[in-house]
């Protein structure tokens, strides 16, 4: 027997029981062994917060986001999803040549995003790494351990190309910022 455990629903479609009417969850935690199967409406409280948290935009003022259209990082309710960031110094649109001083550069742009939306490197849950070379993933560990090592996120390493031949590395973080 399958048993599903509903633990929230935000206005999402129902999908959580094979066959279920179309329309939405309500919250019903239950136990181990037990699955839900009443009416399928979300709970006014819940969609409201979710509607109405402020979203915000942070820009590094890299030439990229306005080329390209997106945001370094966007700050929704205690989440910063902070996007795929090389190693270019924004300042200056350089770059170092190796990896290891590439992989500083990105947490360092990476923990600027984040601090314009309240957060830090220390609050970062997830970080995925694209090398165009995953060999050279190994160089970049102590750079990674020196701004991360206290943090240990859930982590990632793909390798695949990018978009510029001079990029090594690039970076990309999920925080949640701490309650205070």
């Amino acid at each position: 027997m399958c048993s599903v455990l509903l633990l929230f629903c935000v206005d999402e479609p129902c999908i959580a029981q094979p066959g279920s009417p179309h329309g939405r969850c309500a919250i019903k935690p239950r136990s181990a062994g037990d699955f839900y199967d009443g009416p399928h409406k979300a709970p006014a409280p819940t969609s409201t917060l979710i509607r109405t948290m402020n979203r915000q935009l942070i820009s590094s003022g890299s030439i990229f986001e306005e080329q390209i259209g997106y945001s370094r990082a966007v700050a929704q309710g205690p989440f910063v999803f902070v996007s795929g960031t090389t190693g270019f110094n924004y300042e200056t649109m350089t770059i170092e040549e190796g990896v290891a001083a590439q992989a500083e550069q990105c947490l360092k742009n990476i923990d600027q995003a984040l601090r314009k939306a309240g957060a830090s490197l220390e609050d970062t849950v997830r970080v995925t790494y694209v090398l165009p070379n995953g060999e050279d993933f190994e160089l970049c560990w102590p750079v990674l351990k020196k701004y991360l090592g206290s943090v240990r996120p859930a982590a990632m390493m793909i390798s695949a190309k990018l978009l510029d031949p001079r990029m090594k590395i690039e970076i990309e973080v999920t925080a949640m910022k701490q309650s205070t």
